[in-house]
């Protein structure tokens, strides 16, 4: 099967690039799209749970689940669309071989084996969706997570936790994060697209499993550096129960800081329902070099707010930080 070019599908509107994986990623896209029709989601390749990790175990593919994710976000509000993105994360259900593996998972790995590409694969199944945008992997081969967490048995031992799930549930603090391998295969489609964005976004997500790990990809920190583009930083608007448990909105920042100290980032979205201490929050904005942007962009569920982000205030926040 010859590689799908889709340059010409999304060559209009303002490039933007959305980093990170899972739900957090996907609110972000889901936003992206309403403002531009040219927007790239970068995406993590190192789950090891669940469809994901049967995949990735049984047949040596890369993880495909936050790239389903990614596509269901940036089909249209049409009647194709909604019917595409539904299909995409169905998951089917009895004891057998098929018990709990998404459709969406099985037609990517389906692409890949026919193309014998990552990307192409990828394209493929974006062209039968009529995404309104771009899903990239990271890197071109899975990579684990390790990291170092203290406290994981009540006591300051220093633990070694290997792959995404047992640190993203961990109840430990997690002290520091590498990538295996450490300098993976880069997609190089990733690295032309951050170069010619007009704006970047990292987050929202679970910070030590889905937002930092694209940074220990080198061509993707390096590119970070060198683009032109507005970098933006969305902060969750709850801690993510586990690895982040108790995180401020400052304490992310602080973090990104003393783990990359060369990344500096333009503005950093937070809700005020987040805020503990506007001060802090402020002096650790300034530290990256960013403006702070304090505005309500959290979910109202049941009359009540959530825990995510709503996609139509965060599009106008990005609306705004682009123009």
């Amino acid at each position: 099967m010859k590689p799908l070019s889709r340059t010409a599908d999304w060559s209009s509107g303002p490039p933007v690039v959305a980093l990170g994986g899972g739900h957090g990623l996907a609110a972000s896209l889901r936003a992206l799209r309403r403002i531009t029709d040219s927007v790239t989601a970068v995406v993590g390749v190192s789950d090891d749970g669940g469809s994901s990790g049967r995949i990735r175990r049984e047949l040596g593919l890369m993880p495909p689940g936050d790239l389903r994710m990614a596509l269901a976000a940036l089909c249209g509000d049409d009647t194709w669309g909604r019917t595409w993105s539904r299909v995409l994360q169905h998951r089917f259900k009895g004891e057998g071989d098929l018990s709990g593996h998404a459709v969406g998972n099985l037609l990517i790995s389906a692409l890949w084996e026919e193309t014998g590409d990552v990307v192409a694969g990828l394209d493929w199944v974006a062209a039968l969706l009529e995404a309104q945008g771009r899903v990239l992997p990271v890197a071109r081969e899975p990579v684990d997570l390790i990291a170092e967490v203290r406290g994981v048995d009540g006591s300051d031992t220093i633990t070694t936790l290997r792959g995404q799930v047992d640190i993203a549930t961990t109840t430990g603090e997690v002290m520091s994060l590498r990538i295996d391998p450490p300098d993976p295969q880069p997609c190089l489609p990733v690295v032309e697209a951050i170069g010619t964005a007009r704006m970047v976004v990292l987050g929202p997500g679970s910070w030590f499993t889905s937002v930092l790990p694209h940074l220990y990809v080198r061509p993707v920190h390096d590119a970070l550096l060198a683009t032109s583009a507005t970098r933006v930083l969305v902060i969750n608007v709850t801690a993510q129960e586990g690895e982040t448990t108790g995180f401020t909105p400052a304490r992310y920042l602080q973090n990104l800081r003393d783990t990359f100290p060369d990344i500096r980032v333009d503005a950093v979205i937070v809700d005020p329902s987040s805020v503990r201490d506007e001060q802090s929050l402020l002096e650790a904005s300034r530290a990256l070099g960013a403006q702070l942007v304090i505005e309500e962009v959290r979910a109202v569920e049941g009359g009540s707010p959530g825990g995510v982000h709503d996609t139509l205030l965060l599009a106008s926040v990005f609306q705004r930080i682009l123009d």
